[in-house]
């Protein structure tokens, strides 16, 4: 998938990779920051590869697993913010995470009702 969307995925997993180390080196957290920097990567690989998709229904099956890393993703920032592993600086993780899944439940949509008219 190319696009906005795919801009949007490699953004974040390069920002996620930045908030990982943060976490890391200056709070010292790796149990936490291992699960984020999974999930918050995965989302783009595997829009990334949902251009290489065998079928629709893979290229659809793509995309359903990157929503469900988005909404673990979503999770672990919930969980970071509300113990204290959060800094000001990666404030604009949560907007791109949300226009993220936006993107990716709309292509869904889509890919459902072109499949309903058919």
């Amino acid at each position: 998938m190319k696009g906005e969307l795919a801009d949007y995925s490699i953004r974040f997993a390069i920002r996620i990779v930045n908030y990982y180390k943060w976490l890391t080196e200056e709070r010292r957290e790796f149990v936490m920051a291992r699960q984020i920097l999974r999930s918050g990567t995965s989302i783009g690989a595997n829009i990334h590869e949902s251009n290489f998709a065998a079928s629709r229904n893979d290229f659809r099956n793509k995309l359903r697993i990157a929503a469900k890393e988005a909404s673990e993703t979503e999770y672990w920032l919930i969980v970071l913010e509300k113990t204290g592993y959060f800094d000001k600086n990666f404030l604009d993780l949560k907007p791109t995470l949300t226009s993220i899944i936006k993107m990716l439940t709309a292509t869904l949509k889509n890919l459902d009702d072109d499949d309903d008219e058919t």
